[in-house]
């Protein structure tokens, strides 16, 4: 009878100098990014404020904002706070990869490497789920829009 506890055999991936470049790159491409969406962020955080001082300062304002409207000052700050972490957090993963990838490449720093691979995974299940979520919202504003105009 074979023995089924076999210890796994251990699969050794070659980094090779081309893909070494390709990840050095990267990096610097990733780093650039970042600091725009670092930016963008920085940008809807003051606009957030402002939009919310200058609609409490000004209600007549309100009638300008469309859908965002019923939600008040309070509302629109909060709306522009959440867009500014969605934009922050994927910079802050695509920042770190930056660093790791670039230190990995440049050193040979294995952990360095596989940290900013975490990094990447995670910026790619970010962006994955909130892919899903929008599709959801879209999926459910085409049922609501067609359960209204049935009704109509």
């Amino acid at each position: 009878m074979e023995d089924l506890e076999q210890t796994p055999q251990e699969v050794k991936l070659i980094v090779t100098e081309e893909m070494r470049s390709y990840i050095y790159e990267i990096s610097k491409w990733a780093r650039f990014l970042s600091i725009i969406g670092f930016i963008l962020s920085a940008f809807l955080i003051i606009g957030s404020f402002g939009i919310g001082a200058a609609l409490t300062a000004n209600p007549a304002m309100v009638a300008q904002l469309g859908p965002l409207a019923g939600a008040g000052a309070i509302g629109v700050t909060i709306v522009y706070l959440v867009l500014a972490l969605m934009y922050f957090y994927p910079s802050l993963l695509l920042f770190r990869f930056s660093n790791k990838g670039k230190r990995g490449v440049l050193y040979g720093d294995q952990e360095s490497l596989d940290d900013a691979m975490m990094n990447m995974k995670s910026l790619f299940k970010f962006w994955g789920i909130f892919t899903i979520v929008i599709m959801i919202c879209y999926f459910l504003f085409v049922l609501l829009f067609a359960a209204s105009m049935a009704r109509a």
